[in-house]
């Protein structure tokens, strides 16, 4: 299976994103670390989306981008080449799930936390504040970003319910009052480009990195027996 990325980079720090697996992506102080973590990362999330690897994955860089922002903490504006086309009904439908797939294992792994304030994290920093440390505030996070990446493509949504209820209400307005198979790019926020195809690939992206971070910090919290890996994270 070759698996054509997206290479975002700010000196050494580098995301890699899989523009063929949308929302698979890895980072690394290297452009080798993030290739080498590649293919455990595609295995990962075809397993969650319910797909079977396929024995070998060749990577390749199909797109590059210098940026000044914090790649090193997972800060991003790039958007893909292939997000500037509009997606077909079936490509559509296929990736729409996938994002209320992840909205709702979001919200099934939060609600497996005993005590959702409870954490053995330490105080950390980044661009955006300090970093969620408990399911609480990495759940809050998460969900909040739902009118910020409506809005960026026109679409006026809210916050309010769980993050599945508020991305679905997303997508009832999206096809309502707007063109969901649009490749049309957005001058959005902060001079960053957005379209249709990056809000699903950065909802499907940004739920897999606090997923992530969520489940480390809950099995360090809690131990393995009490965190379910509904996302098939393969951690080191």
């Amino acid at each position: 299976m070759i698996i054509n990325c997206v290479w975002e980079h700010n000196q050494n720090d580098s995301l890699l994103y899989s523009s063929n697996v949308i929302g698979a992506f890895t980072r690394g102080a290297t452009i080798e670390e993030a290739l080498n973590k590649m293919p455990v990362e595609i295995r990962s999330f075809l397993l969650w989306a319910g797909e079977n690897p396929p024995p070998s994955f060749e990577v390749r860089i199909s797109q590059e981008k210098s940026s000044e922002i914090d790649i090193c903490d997972a800060d991003s504006d790039v958007i893909f080449d292939s997000e500037r086309v509009g997606l077909t009904a079936d490509e559509y439908k296929r990736i729409k799930a996938l994002v209320l797939k992840s909205a709702q294992d979001f919200l099934t792994l939060y609600e497996a936390f005993p005590d959702k304030d409870k954490t053995v994290l330490l105080p950390r920093k980044t661009f955006y504040g300090s970093v969620p440390r408990t399911a609480s505030e990495m759940y809050l996070h998460t969900k909040n970003v739902n009118a910020y990446y409506w809005g960026e493509v026109g679409i006026t949504a809210s916050n309010e319910g769980s993050v599945l209820e508020n991305r679905r209400r997303g997508f009832e307005l999206l096809e309502l009052h707007g063109n969901p198979l649009s490749g049309e790019v957005y001058e959005g926020s902060y001079g960053e480009q957005w379209s249709v195809p990056k809000v699903l690939r950065r909802f499907i992206w940004h739920d897999r990195i606090h997923a992530k971070a969520m489940y480390r910090m809950g099995l360090k919290t809690f131990g393995e027996d009490v965190i379910p890996n509904i996302f098939k994270f393969d951690l080191p």
